[in-house]
């Protein structure tokens, strides 16, 4: 009799852990000498999720990530070339590997380091100005390719104790971005006249570079403060104790 009811006991008890820690959850022990390279599977454990998003929490899916405006000075002078990028949605950013994480350790920040093989961008974009002597203000549908993407992730973080324990909040967050090819193009402009359309493509084939620099402080600036805003509403809907075994 007693071994049943002690049986019950240990069933029920497995039950609840297996009901509080959600499955997107993969935990690590604190004494694994290991520990970092468990955490960096428990970020990659998350992979799947991340692209369906978790709607329990109110996650939505990365695939596509969405952002909203950057504006582009890419030609000065008093008719220069501006692109307004709108409604952008990038594809891609779930299939990361994260090559490096330090932890942070008293008030130093955190870092990581995570490989994206292919980033595409799409958006709705307007432009104004003169490009290669061609009047080339419009509107129509901009598209990118991004390939050898890593970005670099430095940031701080809390410890605020809420009901049920205390959790982890991302206080700050930087991002630096490297992109080793870039592809971009337009279609859909200018009621696809022609040469405009393909003076434009031109410039964007052969200056893809240019306009990546252009973009690259707005873009990190906006990927930053989105990845933060994701990873809080993860993190604040998980105790830190269940990122643990023990």
């Amino acid at each position: 009799m007693m071994k049943s009811v002690c049986l019950v006991i240990v069933i029920q008890a497995l039950w609840i852990v297996t009901a509080e820690t959600p499955a997107y959850i993969k935990q690590c022990r604190r004494e694994d000498p290991k520990l970092v390279d468990c955490f960096i599977g428990a970020i990659e454990h998350l992979k799947p999720y991340l692209a369906d998003g978790i709607p329990d929490i109110q996650l939505p899916s990365v695939e596509p990530f969405k952002m909203d405006t950057l504006a582009l000075q890419l030609t000065e002078g008093p008719q220069g070339y501006k692109i307004t990028l709108k409604n952008m949605e990038a594809f891609g950013a779930s299939n990361f590997q994260v090559k490096s994480l330090k932890l942070s350790d008293g008030s130093e920040p955190f870092k990581a380091k995570i490989v994206m093989p292919k980033l595409k961008i799409e958006a709705k974009y307007t432009s104004s100005g003169v490009l290669l002597i061609l009047p080339a203000s419009g509107g129509g549908d901009f598209h990118a390719n991004f390939e050898g993407v890593s970005a670099d992730l430095t940031g701080k973080t809390s410890r605020p104790a809420a009901k049920g324990g205390k959790y982890l909040h991302i206080d700050a967050l930087s991002l630096v971005l490297d992109v080793k090819d870039v592809k971009m193009s337009i279609s859909g402009a200018f009621n696809n006249n022609r040469i405009l359309l393909e003076a434009t493509n031109l410039f964007l084939r052969d200056n893809s570079q240019v306009v990546l620099e252009a973009m690259q402080a707005q873009l990190q600036k906006k990927l930053a403060s989105e990845f933060g805003k994701l990873a809080n509403q993860l993190l604040k809907n998980v105790p830190i104790e269940q990122f643990y075994l023990d």
